[in-house]
This record gives structure tokens, C-alpha cells and sequence, in this order.
């Protein structure tokens, strides 16, 4: 008991000092939230499971931001293109936004697969011991995922948090809106209202962020810390060696040279995002503060960030495609199955097409790995007894894959915007806004 109440000391302690910190000096939301990566890991590994008892601070600090995704889509993705004014507009940014998610989803797989033959993080590990664990069979094929972004019921989807069919049904109404010209332009103003409301919620919320972000580090180190990796370290080194060349060369390969933008503004822009994804393991959860970083910081207008972004929060996961082919490999090593080339591309192909629609939640990609592991003769059994092995430890690697994810909606946002005309290049370049 002793113990526990020095701890929770150390921690109020620990959250007035960066509280002073954001109250009293000039120091930025993002340095606020590193400060608060970095105590929150010392503190659990100092305190240990003790940690676990400041938990619901952090979860509540989710609950907070994942309030706000479904009204901050609808509102946001309605407002954005009523604010086109043209339906074509829309076609010319959508074809533009889907074409650049598939090409970085892409560039992940290949890394993966690249690293996952180069280093080899399966060889020599036993699963003699391991507990398997179950799946189920509620995992959806592509085919069934595309056919329900229709909506049966747009209020239903609202209700349930179904993210596909309310883009769906949002760019449907924004359209409508449009075309009802005079008749329909009150209702176009009420939701540009609207979306400006949540995102002023939005930011109310994230002053909470560097208090959510330590707590949950804080457990993560505490109940796992890094004793846990042994058997997986190879595996999350590789992971987080992918993530890292993805995220510096092509993500910052597209903005360099193809949006011909300095790479420092890029990065320092999106660090609150970044942060936030880092600890919640959620893309689903980051929009908000993706959404907050591109316009504030990087100087995306509204038109393309509240098209793009919610788009790529649910059909980008170029951190699922790059972490299901290492594992794919990391398996394969491990039972002995021989791959061809053929094998190679049946698991990038799959990898891609899985990683659509993926559930922005934490740990959602591990549950897709039956799909993956399939298509190269891997039994559901030992898919089981993979997925026991992986998935006490897999919030680490979720964290990484997370970070990847974001990075590169806001890489396609910027993209987009520029090529669209809709990027205020003074206001990126800026260094004071970040």
C-alpha cells in the first residue's frame, strides 16, 4: 500500500511538472507529449505492475478521442466537399488519394518481405510450450468488406461506428448538398459549423494528451517491459527497422521529391499525431489530432484533410501490410515452409488487400494473419499456435505499426493537397506554427 500511494505521488508530481511546463513556458503540445513518452516509460520501469493502476487514466483520454471520431468524420467529410463546390473535384482527389495509399501500402509489403528474408527472425525459435489461440472465423473477405461500404442503414452505421459506410454516405450527402444549389446551402453551412465545433473539441481534448500518453507508456513499460521481448526481439527490431526506413524514405522521398517540400517542417509538423498514435495503437482514435496537425501545421486546407484523412484512417495501413508480410516470413522460417516466388507475391498481394479496412484498433492486423499465412500452406493450427506466441507482446509491435499508418495519411494529404492547389505552402514552411 506504501508503495502504491508513493507511486501515485510520483506520478501527480510527474503531471503538475508538465502541466508548469505548458502553462509556463512556450514549449509546444508535441515536446509536451514526448516529455510524457519518456517518464511514462521511466516511471514503469521503476514502479513495474504498479504502474497498471493509472491505466484508466489513459484509457479514459482514448474514450475522449474516440468520442470524437465518428461526428468529427461526418461533419468534417460532408463540410469538405460542400467546400469543393464541384463533384468532379472530388473525383479528381479521390482517384489521386486511393492511387498514392496504394502505391505506399505497396512499398511496405516489399519491405517487409526484404527485411523479413534478409534477417531472418524466425530461425531457431520453438513454439513447444505455447498455448494457441483461437481466432474464430469472423474475419471478412475483401468481397464482403467492399460490399458493405453501402450502407443499409446510414444511422445504424453512424450508431455502430461502421467508418467505410459513413465516408460513404458523408461524401453522398456532401454531394447532394451540392447539387441542391440555393435550396440546400443552409444545411451545408450547419455542418461547416459543425465540423468546425468538434474540431474545436478536438483541441480541448488534446491539452489531455501528454497525461493520457504517460500513463499508458507508464503500463505498457511497467506490465511488459522489455525481459518480455527475448523470444521476439529479432522480430521487433526488424519490425521497427521497417517502420523507421518506410516512414524516412518513402514518406520522405514523397515529400522531398515529388512535393518538393523540406522533410523538417513534414516531420515536426505531425510528432503530435505520431505520439498520440505511438501510445494508443490507434488510427481510429489519432484521427482527431491527425486532422489538427495537417491543417495547423502543415497547411492542408479543410477541403482535402477532411476527405483524405478519415479515408486513409480506414483503408491505409501500410504498418498492417509492412508487419503482416515480416510475419508471414517470420512463420514460414518457423515451420520450414519453403517459399517461391510465386509465394512472395500471393503474400504481398494478400497483405495488401488485408490491410484494407483493417480495424484502426489496437492489435486488429495480428487477427488477419490467417488470411496471409493461407495462401502459403499454413495450417490454421499452427496460425494459432503463431498468434498465442505474438500476441502477449503484440501492443509493442502495434505501436509501431500505428505511427507508419498515420505518417502516411498525412504524407497523401500533403501530396494531394499540393497537387490539388490546396496547400498553403507559407503556413507549412513556418516554422513558428510548430
Amino acid at each position: 500500500m506504501g508503495l502504491t500511494i508513493f507511486y501515485w505521488i510520483v506520478l501527480l508530481s510527474t503531471f503538475v511538472g508538465i502541466y508548469y511546463l505548458g502553462a509556463k513556458t512556450d514549449l509546444k503540445l508535441w515536446a509536451r507529449v514526448i516529455i510524457a513518452l519518456v517518464a511514462g516509460a521511466i516511471l514503469g520501469f521503476i514502479f513495474g505492475d504498479l504502474a497498471a493502476s493509472s491505466k484508466w487514466i489513459g484509457d479514459l483520454f482514448v474514450r475522449f478521442i474516440r468520442m470524437l471520431v465518428v461526428p468529427l468524420i461526418f461533419t468534417s467529410l460532408v463540410a469538405g466537399v460542400v467546400s469543393m463546390g464541384d463533384p468532379k473535384r472530388l473525383g479528381s482527389i479521390g482517384i489521386k488519394t486511393i492511387a498514392l495509399y496504394m502505391l505506399t501500402t505497396l512499398f511496405a509489403i516489399i519491405i517487409g518481405l526484404v527485411l523479413g528474408t534478409l534477417f531472418k527472425p524466425g530461425m531457431g525459435i520453438e513454439l513447444t510450450g505455447v498455448d494457441p489461440f483461437t481466432m474464430g472465423s469472423s474475419s471478412m473477405s475483401v468481397a464482403d468488406r467492399l460490399f458493405g461500404i453501402v450502407p443499409t442503414n446510414p444511422i445504424s452505421s453512424l450508431a455502430k461506428g461502421d467508418v467505410l459506410p459513413i465516408i460513404f454516405f458523408s461524401i453522398l450527402l456532401g454531394i447532394g448538398i451540392i447539387l441542391g444549389g440555393e435550396k440546400t446551402k443552409a444545411l451545408g453551412d450547419v455542418f461547416s459549423a459543425a465540423a468546425e465545433a468538434v474540431l474545436k473539441i478536438a483541441h480541448m481534448v488534446m491539452q489531455m494528451a501528454p497525461y493520457g500518453v504517460l500513463s499508458l507508456i507508464a503500463w505498457v513499460a511497467g506490465t511488459m517491459g522489455l525481459s518480455a521481448l527475448q523470444n521476439l526481439f529479432v522480430l521487433t527490431v526488424i519490425l521497427y527497422v521497417g517502420c523507421l526506413v518506410h516512414i524516412i524514405f518513402v514518406y520522405g522521398g514523397l515529400i522531398r521529391f515529388i512535393a518538393r517540400l523540406p522533410l523538417s517542417n513534414f516531420f515536426k509538423g505531425i510528432l503530435d499525431a505520431q505520439a498520440v498514435a505511438y501510445s494508443t495503437s490507434s488510427s481510429s482514435a489519432t484521427l482527431p489530432v491527425t486532422l489538427q496537425c495537417v491543417q495547423d501545421n502543415l497547411g492542408v486546407k479543410k477541403t482535402v484533410a477532411s476527405s483524405v484523412l478519415p479515408l486513409g484512417a480506414t483503408i491505409n495501413m501500410d504498418g498492417t501490410a509492412l508487419y503482416l508480410g515480416i510475419v508471414a516470413l517470420f512463420s514460414a522460417q518457423i515451420f520450414g515452409v519453403e517459399l517461391t516466388f510465386a509465394d512472395y507475391l500471393l503474400i504481398a498481394m494478400t497483405a495488401t488487400l488485408t490491410s484494407i479496412g483493417t480495424a484502426g484498433i489496437p492489435s486488429a492486423s495480428l487477427f488477419l494473419l490467417a488470411t496471409v499465412l493461407s495462401v502459403i500452406g499454413i495450417s490454421d493450427a499452427q496460425t494459432a499456435l503463431i498468434v498465442g506466441f505474438v500476441l502477449p507482446f503484440d501492443r509493442i509491435l502495434d505501436m509501431a505499426r500505428t505511427v507508419v499508418n498515420i505518417s502516411g495519411d498525412a504524407t497523401v494529404s500533403v501530396l494531394v493537397a499540393k497537387s490539388e492547389g490546396e496547400l498553403n505552402e507559407t503556413e507549412y514552411r513556418n516554422e513558428s506554427v510548430i
